[in-house]
């Protein structure tokens, strides 16, 4: 397939090679834009039943809980508590405000995403890779399994093993930025950590010391305007591979999450985090905790901007297996999921691609 400047295409369709194209090219879907395309290419045309929106009134879609973390400096600590572990079983996901970011390190962070993706094609080109062992890469759709519709954005990813990274590896354009938000994150992640424990009943250091988040992986977004946003997707139906994620966007929002059987949009709010379960949560929760689909809408303004933190373990408990913590388990509460290693199940959701939303049935006993 040969796709032409105004992003028309002909006849005969290849996707090897059009994945081979857009790779070569190294300038992601902005480029693209760059370009002046007009019309969806058709490796980024999802199929219709990806695309169901189950159109509701928004007055009448549920509301996303939104916990105050300054009742933790309140002496109200029950409060939080009890908040997250509704919001934890029931929703998947929660809205946090009050959370000791402070607004001008989320603004400077958003800012330098910005930064970085607007940069010269030529500027980005060496960085992009699809190689996961690649602790900083830029890519746009990352190893697509064969026929996979490609999405509509653009990513910056920085690893942090065991909270530590090069810093040189970091692109200049949002270094900076980049190394001060995750130092505010690991803060927040072992607040989290501590609340998270206490809302499995377990003693506040429990998840901190198993360190099942101390690894990190940050992905700085860049969701172009879309020409034909009701043809392709930001980020494809999925759930997280991850213990916890911590997700930062700006003020187009476009993020919707799949609650009671329909897509409930979570519009963004000025100062608030998104914190969101991740399979394995609910996978050492023994199914206490949830981790929901969501993806992210295409749309025909923009550049959307999110940073989300994913949380994995350190490279020590990534060498053990993980399974269901053995102090939530009784003979009325049996393990639910078999023991596996995390690099395993990452693995496997990898090569099912989009023909799975979650590996978690994989691991049921």
């Amino acid at each position: 397939m040969v796709l032409s400047r105004n992003g028309g295409e002909s006849d005969a369709y290849d996707w090897a090679k059009a994945v081979k194209e857009f790779d070569e090219a190294k300038s992601g879907v902005k480029g693209l834009v760059d370009a002046g395309v007009t019309e969806l290419p058709r490796l980024f045309v999802h199929p219709a039943e990806h695309l169901l929106n189950n159109p509701t009134d928004p007055a009448l879609q549920p509301e996303l809980p939104t916990i105050d973390f300054a009742c933790l400096r309140q002496g109200r600590r029950r409060e939080v508590v009890e908040a997250v572990r509704r919001a934890s079983e029931e929703w998947g996901f929660f809205r946090i405000v009050n959370h000791g970011v402070p607004s001008q390190t989320m603004d400077a962070m958003l800012d330098a995403v910005r930064r970085f993706h607007e940069q010269p094609a030529d500027e980005k080109a060496p960085l992009y890779s699809d190689d996961s062992r690649r602790r900083v890469r830029f890519n746009s759709n990352s190893a697509l399994r064969e026929n996979d519709a490609a999405s509509w954005r653009d990513i910056l990813t920085c690893v942090f093993n065991d909270d530590e990274i090069d810093p040189e590896l970091i692109p200049e354009a949002c270094r900076v930025e980049v190394l001060e938000y995750v130092e505010r994150m690991i803060e927040l992640r072992e607040t989290m950590a501590e609340v998270m424990s206490e809302a499995l009943g377990l003693p506040s250091n429990y998840l901190s010391e198993i360190e099942c988040m101390k690894s990190e992986a940050m992905a700085c977004l860049y969701y172009p305007v879309c020409p034909e946003p009701q043809k392709t997707l930001g980020t494809p139906k999925h759930s997280d591979t991850t213990f916890l994620t911590l997700l930062m966007q700006d003020a187009i929002g476009g993020l919707q999450i799949l609650h009671g059987g329909q897509w409930v949009n979570v519009p963004p709010v000025p100062g608030a985090l998104i914190a969101n379960i991740g399979d394995l949560m609910q996978i050492i929760s023994n199914d206490k905790f949830i981790s929901v689909e969501h993806r992210v809408v295409a749309q025909p303004v923009g550049p959307r901007i999110s940073v989300a933190c994913f949380f994995t373990p350190s490279m020590s408990a990534a060498a053990k297996p993980f399974g269901p913590i053995e102090k939530l388990l009784s003979d009325e509460n049996p393990a639910i999921y078999r023991k596996f290693m995390f690099r395993d199940y990452c693995q496997y959701y990898k090569i099912k691609g989009q023909d799975v939303s979650s590996a978690l049935p994989h691991y049921k006993i």
